[in-house]
């Protein structure tokens, strides 16, 4: 099943990506480097569906052959049926939790920056500005980033406690140097004090920073697929320059519980296997078991937006697709067990 769903998601992408085609050096090479680096983030994100349609499949096919039934009349009661469903689901768990915080975020950043690298592109893009961020007292305007620890063309405005301008600094470009140090080249720095503006210019000079690599990094995946760890430690830059932190709360959360969501899927599967084959065939089954993982992709998406815009505990933003559907799956566990 995820091996059919990827197969679809990487047509799906290829195709979006055509229409870049050309811009740059951005050929088909490319294009089908980036699709390739971008199946680990659409296997993280199939994962619950994935395990849903699987195990729907199988017990489907065991209640169709009556060999469920069987297995029920041996003594198999739906706690039993649940808690061997539960030791499979641990090893989903598992295999979510490593895809979701190690392999799909190095993938997705490596995919992102080779579109950006062959399309000149820079990372803050969606400004004509560049890219902006906050550090302390500081606003720093970045022009082109398409190495995290390389920059070019920085500008750093420093104000006061008053937010007052005291200090500009533009640079042609900056290298990280390693524990919080940039160096800056090619550096035109002017002061405003009271007696006047006063301009100096060094061939090179250090500029000590919160800001780094990683963080950079981080502005080019979406909150959604970057680790775990990354999600919290930009999360804390933000608090630190009081910023809203609600989106990347709540990617943090998602997460940290997304994985369990495998667990939540086999659970629903396990009422189909109670009904019998005059109740629906296994086409039909697997077919709705197809409607179900796509309706909790798109509620656990949408959650997430209802959240930000409700201020929602970000906590509860997270946990509420995963809780609605662990409780229907209850509840036809119990309608089942009453007829």
């Amino acid at each position: 099943m995820l091996v059919g769903f990827l197969a679809l998601f990487a047509f799906f992408d290829l195709i979006g990506e055509l229409g870049d085609l050309g811009r740059g050096e951005y050929q088909l090479r490319q294009v089908f480097t980036f699709v390739l680096l971008s199946a680990p983030a659409h296997a993280y994100e199939l994962f619950p569906v994935v395990v849903l349609i699987g195990t729907l499949y199988v017990l489907a096919h065991l209640a169709s052959n009556s060999e469920y039934t069987v297995m029920r009349g041996s003594g198999l009661s739906p706690a039993r049926a649940a808690g061997a469903l539960g030791k499979i689901g641990a090893a989903f768990v598992v295999a979510t939790f490593l895809v979701g915080e190690w392999i799909a975020p190095a993938a997705e950043e490596a995919a992102q920056k080779v579109k950006l690298r062959a399309m000149s592109s820079m990372i803050g893009q969606d400004l004509q500005s560049g890219l902006w961020f906050k550090d302390e007292g500081s606003f720093i305007n970045v022009r082109e980033a398409r190495q995290a620890n390389l920059l070019q063309g920085v500008r750093i405005y420093d104000f006061d406690e008053q937010y007052r301008l005291r200090r500009m600094t533009a640079a042609q470009r900056a290298e990280y140097r390693g524990k919080g140090v940039w160096r800056l080249i090619e550096v035109t720095r002017t002061s405003f004090e009271t007696g006047g503006p006063r301009t100096e210019r060094y061939g090179e000079t250090d500029w000590h920073s919160a800001v780094s690599p990683d963080l950079l990094d981080a502005l080019i995946v979406r909150p959604e697929r970057m680790s775990a760890w990354a999600l919290h430690k930009y999360t804390q830059h933000l608090a630190g320059n009081r910023q809203k932190t609600e989106r990347y709360e709540i990617a943090l959360w998602k997460k940290l519980l997304y994985p369990f969501a495998t667990i939540v899927m086999m659970a629903l599967a396990l009422p189909f296997a109670y009904m019998q084959a005059r109740a629906g065939a296994v086409g039909v089954k697997v077919f709705l078991g197809i409607m179900l993982g796509i309706f909790f992709h798109m509620l656990n998406s949408l959650f997430s937006h209802i959240g930000l815009l409700q201020n929602w505990p970000p906590l509860a933003a997270a946990v509420a697709p995963s809780a609605a559907f662990l409780g229907s799956a209850m509840l036809m566990m119990w309608w089942v067990e009453r007829r």
